[in-house]
């Protein structure tokens, strides 16, 4: 009975009726395999797992190029600053839009100097030694813009809060937590002299 069901109807026509042929229905249920068929994806390690968000907004990139004495694009997206959860230092990257691939990745550093770029309210320059956004550690000078002068302050603010955290860093654990550890030693040393 479910045969019939997906069966097209046919119609004879009668025999004193023009083209004596028979008509086919289509058919509503139509199914076709796939050519390929398609895996799961894994999932995708962006290295950004054990981090969290500090500061994320959406600018353009330029560095700054030697050769053609001219800043260059590097890509628009969202610039991210990311504190490391067991280490808690602060590092920027930031991924192309559509592509996402990383155009800066660097830690932040104290000896860094955010400065305004000449002419705009709404971007910053500085300088790093070591960006590996290219696979290799390269001393660059980068620019970034934002879409108005508010987000390039927020910016300024988060970059320079990132740089005393950082500084206050030594051995991957803030300065406070090793004074607090070196006072619980002494203590201890007192109670056992």
């Amino acid at each position: 009975m479910a045969d019939q069901e997906n069966q097209p109807t046919v119609e004879k026509k009668e025999e004193g009726q023009e083209g004596g042929e028979e008509e086919v229905a289509p058919s509503t249920d139509v199914h076709f395999e796939p050519v390929v068929k398609l895996e799961q994806l894994e999932e995708i390690k962006t290295l950004e797992e054990d981090e969290e968000t500090t500061f994320k907004m959406r600018s353009k990139l330029f560095r700054f190029d030697k050769a053609g004495n001219e800043w260059k694009e590097r890509g628009t997206g969202d610039v991210k600053l990311l504190k490391h959860k067991e280490s808690g230092k602060i590092r920027i990257l930031m991924r192309r839009e559509k592509t996402h691939k990383i155009c800066a990745n660097h830690y932040i550093t104290p000896e860094m100097e955010l400065k305004s770029n000449v002419g705009s309210d709404r971007s910053w320059v500085w300088s790093t030694l070591a960006d590996v956004s290219e696979g290799e550690p390269s001393h660059e000078l980068l620019a970034i813009r934002f879409a108005n002068s508010e987000n390039a302050n927020k910016f300024k603010e988060a970059f320079e809060e990132a740089q005393k955290i950082n500084a206050s860093l030594k051995d991957g654990r803030p300065k406070e937590e090793k004074a607090e550890e070196k006072k619980e030693e002494e203590k201890e040393d007192e109670k056992s002299a």
